[in-house]
């Protein structure tokens, strides 16, 4: 494994969309300021005209992810096996993987990814192991006697997810990294109606900058003005006079500018729509699945990026239900079907557009999970696995450290909870800089990254892309 005072415009806008966003006659008005923010300009990030965009996978609730990752060598398995009991994959069930670089331990996949193995074995497809929010280096000892700076709300779902999403462990905050990158690098993309952060599965932190914050559509597309194109009497009176207010000059500043961005929002909504809806179905077949519906919408987009008038791109989209106290084996089984068709599904049609060097696709999860079982499921803990996806990954390998997974060894804190021994800020790190964030921006986006990897020396935070 290779390791690694007045009331400003702004402030308005602000107000006046949480307001009303979830009014009827304007459902989507959570996008106005996504496709009407303004970009900084004097980011040092250098500008460039090609194609790149990162899709963030969203495991919400915890993924049980050494059930996903399995050691399937008979003296690995056994401690495994051990640790696991009643939750242990059969040996004999565990799906074979072969990493380019070993330790000498073998190692395989959950039955339900047989997809997923196969995008591993073509190089598609990397791991890293045990990876988890920290703000500094941390051993057992650090944490048994509290020297060292732990991340606030350890163990906690909301606390875990924001830190997952802003990369700041040390600290509450609601700009993510993603939407820290925006803002430095929005004004790559020639049309400013849309926000380059694209969700597909509602407002997230992680999306969200000080100037940018993403712009939501769904599985079909842009949610606009709900049934503004409708062709019934009714909608089209409504489309009526709907557009006899958006047509007004209003003598208050305030109401003129809110009704210009409502007005500049249905513009935008309609001109994304058209664009997407102008992309011809796909040729891989597409299993019928809310998840696989997202990244479906995701490459559409992304299919329509020059009509758009994208450069650059951050996709946010979910799969929720993986907090699994209970009935962990079978429920996790079917998400990971889920998880393995719509990435395999994703994969396919990405190479259909001829991008896969341009998109890399990559997960997240809470947190990892107990080792051991509570009785039919377990419970929350600390460093896990995760996934990263495309042609810009080094594929075929596992990343960071995988740990021994017997009980009481030098990470395991009680019950099987492991102090990662990757920080998420090295992960993120490496993604921020394939994408063409600068070291100097990269150390602003996360400010705790000193602590783990030195930007000037030359190398990659982690290695698993190709720069």
């Amino acid at each position: 494994m290779k390791k690694p005072t007045n009331i400003s415009r702004r402030k308005f806008l602000g107000k006046s969309c949480a307001a009303v966003g979830y009014t009827t006659m304007f459902s989507s008005l959570i996008n106005l300021k996504a496709m009407a923010a303004a970009a900084l300009d004097n980011s040092s990030t250098p500008m460039a005209g090609d194609y790149k965009a990162l899709v963030f996978v969203m495991l919400g609730g915890g993924n049980d992810s050494y059930n996903m990752l399995i050691p399937r060598g008979n003296t690995e398995y056994n401690e495994y096996a051990v640790t696991r009991s009643n939750l242990a994959i059969p040996q004999a069930s565990i799906l074979p993987i072969n990493p380019i670089t070993t330790d000498g331990r073998l190692f395989g996949l959950h039955p339900a990814m047989t997809d997923l193995q196969q995008l591993f074995e073509s190089n598609k497809l990397a791991f890293l192991s045990n990876v988890g929010t920290l703000v500094e280096p941390t051993t057992k000892a650090d944490f048994q006697n509290h020297t060292v700076q732990t991340p606030l709300g350890l163990f906690s779902h909301a606390d875990q997810q924001q830190q997952w999403h802003t990369g700041r462990a040390h600290e509450r905050t609601n700009i993510g990294w993603g939407g820290r990158i925006a803002d430095l690098i929005q004004s790559m993309n020639s049309n400013t109606d849309f926000s380059m952060n694209i969700s597909l599965a509602g407002t997230n932190i992680f999306q969200y900058g000080q100037q940018v914050i993403p712009y939501v559509i769904n599985n079909q597309g842009s949610i606009g003005i709900r049934d503004y194109n409708a062709t019934d009497p009714f909608s089209q009176l409504r489309a009526t006079a709907l557009n006899s207010m958006m047509d007004r000059d209003y003598q208050d500043i305030y109401k003129n500018t809110y009704i210009n961005t409502v007005k500049t929002s249905n513009e935008a909504s309609i001109s994304y729509q058209n664009a997407v809806d102008a992309i011809p179905d796909f040729a891989t077949p597409y299993p019928d699945t809310d998840f696989a519906g997202q990244l479906r919408m995701v490459a559409k987009t992304i299919a329509a990026r020059e009509s758009l008038g994208f450069s650059r791109q951050i996709f946010y989209v979910e799969l929720n239900g993986w907090d699994h106290h209970d009935e962990l084996l079978i429920n996790q089984e079917n998400l990971l079907g889920t998880l393995n068709s719509g990435l395999k599904y994703f994969n396919d049609v990405i190479e259909e557009l001829g991008v896969s060097n341009e998109v890399t696709t990559f997960s997240i999860s809470d947190f990892g999970r107990t080792l051991t079982s509570n009785g039919n499921g377990t419970d929350h803990a600390w460093g896990g696995n995760v996934m990263m996806m495309g042609g810009s990954v080094i594929g075929k390998d596992m990343y960071g450290n995988y740990p021994t997974l017997a009980l009481n060894s030098n990470l395991d804190l009680n019950d099987g909870v492991l102090i990662p021994t990757t920080a998420t800020d090295m992960y993120f790190a490496e993604l921020a800089k394939w994408f063409g964030v600068s070291n100097s921006d990269i150390n602003m986006i996360f400010p705790n990254l000193s602590h783990f990897f030195d930007t000037n020396s030359g190398n990659n935070p982690i290695g698993f892309m190709n720069m």
